[in-house]
């Protein structure tokens, strides 16, 4: 990857629906060759243009990223997490904690009652964290590719 390909990624990280014919001449390319570009990197998949969704807008009023403590396998703990929709992701760490989830709920109560009724009686759950954000909340990816 080199810098014209970075370019194209933080051009696409701002706007990712640019028109080929304003990307090329931000990348110092033409409309083609910005577009023969961005389809290498799409094939070598190094790149992946996708649409990421704000749980916030979508009706979410809670979210809170839960720090899990597992006494066993965490994987048998994430995969369960992962069939639930109100959870956004969960990473296995190497940590202080054996994963992370990030959840949304429709309110305060609602986020509670999950962590409480859904996560806590999981088999192996030795802990929880939480780390609660309310209100207007917006995910930004941006990634330093440099």
């Amino acid at each position: 990857m080199d810098e014209i390909d970075r370019a194209i990624l933080r051009e696409l990280q701002t706007d990712g629906r640019i028109a080929y014919a304003d990307l090329g001449p931000k990348v110092g390319l033409s409309a083609s060759a910005a577009r023969q570009r961005l389809q290498r990197l799409l094939e070598s998949r190094a790149v992946q243009v996708v649409g990421v969704t704000d749980p916030m807008a979508m009706g979410g009023q809670a979210m809170a990223l839960l720090g899990i403590g597992v006494d066993g396998d965490p994987r048998t703990v994430a995969d369960a997490l992962a069939e639930r929709p109100e959870v956004v992701y969960s990473v296995l760490t190497s940590g202080g904690f054996d994963l992370f989830a990030e959840v949304v709920a429709p309110g305060p109560k609602a986020l509670l009652d999950f962590v409480n009724d859904v996560v806590r009686p999981l088999e192996g759950v030795r802990e929880i964290q939480s780390f609660p954000y309310f209100g207007i909340h917006t995910h930004r990816f941006l990634w330093d590719v440099g």
